[in-house]
């Protein structure tokens, strides 16, 4: 094996598998990936009705949790991340989404210049190809496959129709041209299987020779000659090795762990590395800061007909359906059972959604540890935009070491109202003609919880991550002092050195964040390789005509 590569990727999760793919279309360019996970052989990431499994495998999952949460009753959320080709896309709940479009504007007034929608837009649609998306606004011969379920269940339908009834529109597709409204939920999954970055990207680039990968390897900190980065130190098998990078070195590890080796390798606040005996390679107090999710709660109602996927909770009917998956790649075990959503808005005056729904046609936590004691259905529900932000940061100078990791949910007086209005809203939509063959009573929260303290409690006691985390090494102007990287990733302060994953996103964006991490990992290869950013789009993305005098 050669000691020295042109790139060095570390993390091959969402965006770090479409570098290794875009980067290594050179022959002339030698790229090595280094991942600390192994192989996604195996049934339970690759079939996608088993999503709960991956993401509690200690195997697959780095098992990070977050501190006592202060404003939820000191409750510690667990925190999956990817541990394993594929990262995060291999654990996740596959679902797509592109994000709406003024998130990438509000990216722009932050500081991204060039992260525009218009400038994003052309880089979803070279990454995709997308079965029944809206011809124009969608990718036709992209790597990552997405596409719809077969909505079987009739309850997908009441969803959409109760949404209709309650005055809130439809959509054909929340990827394309209008993300408000509801619609058919898209999942990546492909021919039966889940297509992860590792199966749309990394395997098929694997077999360039000039394209390493390299499992098992953790990373303990970025080399650097004065500023400019120049190896990385890694371990595997206990054995520390070192490979250099002779042009550069591309962060790709998750907003959490990104954060992480930035801050093992001398760059982040000043005070925090003093604190733990690192040297100072930049003062960067951006590092790890800026930490955002989403949080959602379970919003569950009894079925009175016994049509949900409650029939198939027993260790017979799940054999039968993992018995058709491994055979025909076919069933109930090739779908991630969200076939149904909607992106709404809370209020009259907010421009564009925020709030997500995802729709299941069954009563049971995401983990699928839990399920209610029947036939019932769901609504994953929460806001879009918390105005709370939390914070990364290394409990040791030790890289075996987990991070502190303090999300500080709801610490924002809005955040509850919010939520509150959420809860409401999601009522009345169970509570449409639609539902009328199919609603019994409300398992949770509760007919019996209504006031504004009842839900404020039922929210601290049951709010769960969604399991989106970002935002820790912001992207931003070079001159923003709380900015990590610049709008071509370059980390500020250091040379040869990007971070290219969901940490960069200044905000979070609407929506399930592994088609954005993907977006990023597309149009930062561009920057890398020195080329000219794909052309800006002049399609014009729909906003309700009405938006700031009507909620729907």
């Amino acid at each position: 094996m050669t000691a020295e590569f042109d790139f060095i990727i570390i993390g091959a999760g969402s965006a770090g598998c479409a570098m290794a793919s875009r980067l290594s279309e050179d022959p002339n360019n030698r790229v090595l990936v280094l991942e600390f996970g192994g192989t996604d052989v195996g049934p339970f990431i690759q079939m996608p009705a088993a999503l709960s499994y991956p993401m509690n495998m200690s195997h697959y999952d780095w098992g990070y949790e977050s501190e006592a949460e202060p404003h939820l009753g000191g409750r510690k959320l667990a925190t999956p991340r990817g541990k394993v080709i594929g990262g995060s896309s291999s654990i996740n709940g596959m679902v797509y989404v592109r994000g709406h479009a003024c998130d990438f504007d509000t990216w722009e007034e932050l500081g991204a210049s060039g992260w525009g929608y218009r400038h994003v837009l052309p880089y979803y649609q070279r990454l995709e190809t997308s079965h029944g998306g809206q011809e124009g606004w969608r990718g036709t011969d992209g790597p990552l496959h997405v596409s719809r379920g077969t909505k079987r269940n009739p309850l997908y339908d009441a969803f959409q129709k109760a949404g209709a009834e309650a005055g809130y529109g439809l959509t054909l597709d929340y990827n394309g041209e209008r993300q408000e409204g509801f619609a058919d939920m898209e999942m990546t999954v492909h021919k039966g299987r889940r297509w992860s970055a590792a199966n749309a990207y990394l395997k098929p680039a694997l077999k360039r020779p000039n394209l390493t990968l390299i499992t098992g390897a953790l990373v303990h900190r970025i080399l650097f000659e004065d500023k400019r980065s120049t190896g990385v130190s890694y371990e595997v098998g206990g054995a520390m090795k070192t490979v250099r990078a002779s042009r550069e070195i591309i962060l790709a590890a998750s907003s959490i762990n990104s954060p992480k080796i930035l801050l093992q390798s001398g760059i982040g606040d000043a005070a925090h590395l003093a604190e733990h005996g690192i040297d100072v390679i930049a003062n960067r107090p951006g590092v790890g800061a800026n930490l955002q999710d989403h949080l959602e709660l379970y919003i569950q109602q009894a079925c009175t007909q016994p049509i949900t996927l409650y029939k198939h909770w027993n260790l017979f009917s799940k054999g039968l359906i993992g018995l058709q998956w491994l055979l025909q790649k076919k069933g109930l075990g090739a779908s991630n059972h969200f076939e149904s959503c909607a992106f709404i808005r809370s209020k009259a005056g907010e421009k564009y959604p925020d709030i997500q729904y995802h729709f299941l046609p069954f009563a049971v936590r995401y983990d699928g540890k839990v399920a209610a004691e029947g036939h019932g259905f769901q609504a994953h529900v929460g806001p879009m935009r918390s105005k709370s932000r939390g914070r990364v940061k290394l409990t040791s100078a030790d890289p075996r070491s987990k991070p502190s990791i303090l999300f500080n949910y709801m610490s924002h007086e809005d955040d509850w109202s919010d939520f509150r209005t959420a809860i409401r809203l999601t009522r009345e939509i169970f509570g449409q003609k639609a539902f009328d063959a199919y609603r019994g009573k409300e398992i949770q929260p509760g007919d019996d919880v209504q006031t504004d303290e009842q839900l404020n409690a039922f929210i601290r006691d049951h709010a769960e991550s969604a399991y989106h985390p970002s935002g820790t090494c912001r992207m931003g102007a070079a001159t923003d002092p709380m900015a990590v990287v610049d709008p071509e990733c370059r980390v500020i302060g250091v040379e040869g050195l990007r971070v290219a994953d969901s940490s960069i996103f200044p905000q979070i964006t609407n929506g399930n964040l592994n088609g954005p991490s993907i977006m990023v990992g597309e149009k930062a290869s561009d920057h890398i390789l020195g080329k000219e950013p794909l052309a800006p789009s002049n399609a014009e993305p729909w906003i309700n005509p009405n938006w700031q005098t009507s909620q729907r």
